[in-house]
């Protein structure tokens, strides 16, 4: 279904498709990705298709797009209304770090631009009922694939509290940490923490009220920690971005955004890794790694989005766009 030939979805869902989502820096992606006519991109990450749209209109008739997204759903009401474009936008339902084996599929050996953003769409959040949002209360899922064998629920529920602690540490950069998974655990002991909302509840309870943070729900980390947990986003970001660079033609392009710093970080660093010409240790009189750079990093500084989007778009407030070029 999910594929070039993708005809029809619900209609009662594609009434919801303009209004729940609002893809972030659509003008620095384009701008960034498109230097002409033509020309063959990868959406690693479709979402809403926003990205993908954009693309498609600056880049003419002879455009094509690669769209992939790891959430079924989310592809399904994207694929609708991206028919416009007929088949030159190519769905697939794949997680972003099997670019290579998606590309490999169509037999595309090299593309001319990459993007991927990394954060959650607004339909993750609000309408698809899997628990992504400590402002709902739905069953703790958290899942972006169907098909990952272990939810939310299960992390929740059945971590002792070292490992919930070091969860929360790592991936959320939790402070509260240990406070939180000992009131998690103590909290499931009479029954299972079945729902976001009993979740987001003991992590605000957990932290002593006068150190909530002003800007952000107390839960924010927490969610965030579970979720990267359950869909190996980290390890995920690191193989698609050493998978995506030899993809590119020389010239071609990678965007991504990410909306927290363990993103960006790693992001960063890779992309530095990769523009570096030799990774030998500093003492070595002569290079004997052999490594030769393949990108040049074109943001040093990652671009953030401007006030007017901001104030139209509050989700928008975290993101960080770092793209580099295949040399």
């Amino acid at each position: 279904m999910l594929d070039k030939d993708y005809k029809e979805m619900n209609s009662a869902v594609l009434e919801v498709t303009e209004p729940i989502h609002k893809s972030v820096m659509l003008k620095e992606v384009t701008d960034s990705l498109v230097k002409g006519p033509g020309g063959v991109y990868v959406d690693a990450t479709l979402g809403m298709g926003g990205h993908t749209s954009s693309i498609m209109t600056a880049a003419g008739a002879d455009a094509k797009v690669v769209a992939m997204d790891v959430d079924e759903e989310a592809l399904s009401i994207a694929g609708e209304a991206l028919s416009k474009f007929n088949s030159r936008v190519i769905l697939r339902n794949s997680n972003f770090s099997e670019i290579d084996n998606v590309l490999d599929s169509l037999g595309i050996r090299e593309v001319d631009g990459i993007i991927a953003d990394l954060g959650m769409s607004s339909f993750q959040l609000d309408l698809s009922g899997r628990g992504f949002s400590f402002n709902k209360d739905e069953g703790l899922d958290m899942r972006m694939d169907a098909r990952l064998r272990f939810t939310a629920y299960d992390l929740v529920n059945e971590m002792s509290i070292e490992e919930l602690s070091k969860l929360l540490k790592n991936y959320g950069e939790e402070k509260w940490s240990k406070r939180i998974a000992k009131w998690i655990v103590q909290s499931r002991e009479s029954s299972p923490i079945k729902t976001s909302a009993e979740l987001a509840e003991i992590v605000k309870d957990a932290i002593p009220r006068k150190f909530h943070p002003n800007k952000i729900h107390p839960a924010t980390k927490t969610f965030q920690a579970i979720r990267i947990a359950v869909n190996n986003e980290l390890d995920n970001i690191e193989e698609f971005i050493t998978k995506a660079v030899p993809l590119l033609k020389v010239g071609g392009r990678i965007v991504v955004i990410s909306f927290h710093s363990l993103e960006d970080k790693m992001v960063k660093n890779m992309f530095k890794t990769m523009a570096s010409p030799c990774i030998c240790p500093h003492d070595l009189p002569i290079c004997g790694c052999g490594k030769e750079s393949i990108l040049k990093i074109i943001t040093r500084s990652p671009l953030v989005p401007g006030e007017d989007e901001v104030l139209n778009n509050t989700r928008s407030r975290s993101a960080k766009l770092r793209v580099a070029e295949r040399i």
